[in-house]
């Protein structure tokens, strides 16, 4: 076992907060500490894991604070150089490493990636490296997949090339590279991959000498060894059913997709250096990590090298965030307003993105007047409003969507787990065949429906438009059921599932003959809710008939992976 011992190169505050002076906004104005005590409010009296923040003007730091327990065990106590994961926020340090690699000339961001990893099928189309950076390859998140094969992250010790080996057994993409947006960590384990094999380096050499040192980030690595002894690192928590706390630590060793150990004052050096390119980079560094992604239509997407570019309450912002087990990451930037705040949490109930920009609110609150503009609904009939309810089917993925009505106001639930279920985001009509989810930032555009028809639709979130086709409530009888019983094989997955009639209902079975129910959503396709000890989030599953009409096949889509098959062994 390893044990690595951090030498500080400068004095530091161990203390929970900074000085008064320390405290200063950009616009000169100092944030009284109740302030920050209100928004961690959660984490100030309580008695289990919590989180840590900084907040940067021009690279300096001008507030560090820290709340909870970094081990609950041991009443360790977090505090401003607490080591904890931010999850995806690491995906930005895995870019950047990909770029300073195109910078040397090593490669280029238009090489084919089967070049470096031929174990990636051919799938008859060129998949680029910068499509990786811009998750636009197509590639299913090999971590969805183990999931499906009963074998979800955080229950084994993933490694690289249990990675590697499960991409490799992908027959299919879930689209031609270019074509969408698709988040998939397997495009960032593949970069980490990629390095080593070009520089002869391992990925935690390459990102010391090139990015982490020449930042001073002293305490940052790579966790390529879930069982190193690292000083100071926090422990992940999750909250039981009765209120006590149980540990959810990342016991697997693949990264670049997440598994970076940092603190919070660190992740501010590295994202200055994205502001200035002084240290690491330059300004070709700077700008191809703020290029932003193109599909094939030449649409601009959001997303550029491991960085979210956007607006937030209307000033320009570069964020990500992230979630690694038990522990949750945020890091934001303003750079007009040179402002920056790193939040990470050792708590799973913690929303770390909510929460930098609650401070980030402080900071901000006196350089720009504009705010978010609350939607000019306009009223329609309760018939009309009517007319949108139902179910419908995502024709990308298959996937269910469902608009209800509650007490006269139309609500949107992405759920496939029945429409009956709380929650969902609201909907207001803006004209008499489009409504608008400001929550999720999305529109749904209705067609003009046939005369005892329900109308198709267009729903479009962050520029990217997907038709949704009405589909009829589906109820089927005890021995329609009977027609999908049997079992169900994927060599993708390597796993195979029985299909079963149990308690009057279809249900999912795995090899220890632990079931889920399938929940019918539209015909011939059903939903599940999954444990996590399971297989994680199944999503929906489609039977495939043949001419003859008889069940032969099933696809199972989620989120990262669509239509994987299964074939029917009986």
């Amino acid at each position: 076992m390893k044990i690595r011992v951090w030498v500080l190169l400068l004095p530091i505050a161990l203390g929970l907060a900074c000085t008064e002076q320390d405290r200063r906004s950009s616009g000169g104005h100092t944030i009284d500490a109740s302030a920050f005590d209100e928004i961690f409010a959660d984490f100030v009296t309580s008695n289990g894991p919590g989180c840590a923040f900084a907040v940067s003007h021009a690279g300096q730091v001008i507030e560090t604070r820290a709340y909870g327990s970094a081990n609950l065990e041991h009443a360790i106590q977090n505090t401003p150089e607490t080591v904890f994961e931010p999850g995806s926020v690491s995906k930005q340090f895995t870019a950047a490493a990909t770029v300073l690699l195109a910078l040397d000339g090593e490669i280029s961001l238009d090489d084919d990636i089967r070049d470096y990893l031929p174990e990636i099928p051919d799938y008859g189309e060129v998949i680029e490296i910068r499509d990786l950076l811009n998750h636009t390859s197509g590639l299913r998140d090999w971590g969805s997949i183990a999931g499906i094969g009963g074998w979800p992250r955080t229950t084994r010790i993933h490694t690289h090339a249990h990675m590697l080996d499960i991409a490799s057994r992908q027959r299919a993409l879930n689209y031609p590279p270019g074509q969408y947006y698709s988040y998939t960590n397997t495009g960032y384990n593949l970069q980490a991959v990629l390095i080593e094999r070009v520089t002869g380096q391992t990925f935690e050499e390459f990102s010391q000498e090139r990015i982490f040192q020449p930042l001073g980030m002293t305490k940052t690595q790579w966790r390529d060894d879930f069982s190193e002894i690292v000083q100071d690192r926090s422990v992940a928590y999750r909250r039981n059913s009765d209120g006590s706390w149980s540990q959810l630590m990342p016991f697997e060793n693949v990264h670049g997709n997440g598994g970076l150990l940092t603190t919070v004052g660190d992740l501010l050096k590295f994202t200055h250096n994205l502001d200035t390119g002084a240290t690491v980079g330059g300004p070709a560094f700077v700008a191809h990590m703020h290029q932003q992604g193109v599909l094939n239509s030449g649409r601009e997407i959001d997303y550029a090298s491991g960085l979210r570019v956007g607006e937030y309450r209307g000033v320009r912002e570069v964020q990500h965030s992230g979630s690694t087990a038990g522990y949750r990451g945020h890091l934001t930037r303003f750079p007009d307003q040179e402002i920056a705040v790193s939040v990470m949490c050792n708590a799973a109930s913690a929303n770390a993105s909510s929460l930098a920009h609650s401070v980030a609110d402080l900071y901000l609150e006196n350089t720009t007047d504009e705010q978010l503009v609350p939607i000019d609904g306009i009223e329609l009939p309760i018939d009309k409003l009517r007319s949108f309810t139902g179910r419908y089917r995502n024709t990308r993925t298959n996937t269910a969507i469902g608009i209800v009505l509650s007490d006269g106001i139309l609500f949107l639930h992405e759920s496939n787990f029945g429409m009956a279920d709380p929650g969902g985001s609201p909907l207001t009509p803006v004209s008499e065949t489009q409504l608008e989810a400001s929550a999720l930032a999305a529109t749904i555009e209705f067609e003009n429906a046939s005369p005892g028809k329900r109308a198709s639709a267009t729903y479009t979130i962050d520029g990217d438009a997907v038709r949704l086709a009405p589909v009829d409530d589906f109820a089927p009888t005890i021995s329609e059921l009977a027609a999908y019983v049997g079992e169900y094989h994927s060599d993708e997955a390597e796993v195979t599932y029985t299909i079963a009639v149990r308690d009057g209902a279809l249900a999912i079975l795995d090899r220890y003959d632990r079931g889920l129910t399938l929940n019918p959503i539209y015909p011939d396709a059903f939903s599940v809710r999954a444990e996590i000890v399971m297989t994680g989030s199944l999503g929906t599953i489609s039977f495939r008939r043949n001419d003859t009409g008889r069940i032969d096949g099933l696809n199972l889509s989620q989120g990262r992976v669509w239509d994987l098959r299964f074939e029917r062994l009986q």
